[in-house]
């Protein structure tokens, strides 16, 4: 029996180290602040890339003109090789996620990356006298218009309508 008192102890001094580490790990849970909204993104000026992107490019570059403030651009950039890509990504005003992508890419690759995996639909709507098909599924919803030389989609996590808005807003010169 005297190997038993310090099995005993051993025992209950690990409990009592066990509800130690717990009670320091939840009074640190309670004080470190959790925030569990998404950050705020930075708004960023794309008036000189696209300047720079439309004498580059071989085909016209849409950007939107006259959306509220409350559409955020987030991201903007066009590279040259191996395709012409152009990309302009805003905050539409609901906190979802709407862009713009042109590319002189084959079409088919172009629409699949751009439209995050998105599936041709039977749908199509006219925007200012041009039809635009509808995709959908994947990660973002998309309407895609194809150009002699190049292919728009307007993607994103937003709604059709607030994508339909945005369409509505591109200009190209």
């Amino acid at each position: 029996m005297a190997g038993t008192k310090g099995k005993q102890k051993t025992v209950r001094d690990m409990l009592l180290s066990l509800a130690l580490i717990g009670l320091t790990a939840g009074v640190i849970y309670l004080f470190i602040p959790h925030d569990d909204h998404a950050p705020d993104l930075k708004r960023v000026d794309y008036r000189v890339e696209l300047l720079t992107a439309r004498r580059a490019a071989s085909y016209p570059l849409a950007a939107p003109e006259g959306l509220p403030d409350t559409w955020k651009a987030t991201s903007v950039r066009f590279q040259g090789d191996p395709f012409q890509t152009w990309h302009l990504g805003f905050q539409d005003p609901t906190g979802q996620y709407v862009a713009i992508e042109q590319s002189t890419q084959r079409a088919s690759a172009f629409i699949d990356e751009a439209s995050q995996g998105a599936r041709e639909t039977k749908a199509t709507q006219t925007i200012d006298g041009r039809t635009w098909q509808r995709y959908t599924g994947g990660r973002y919803d998309a309407l895609v218009l194809k150009d002699e030389g190049s292919t728009t989609v307007v993607a994103g996590t937003a709604s059709f309508a607030q994508l339909t808005k945005m369409a509505e807003a591109l200009k190209t010169e």
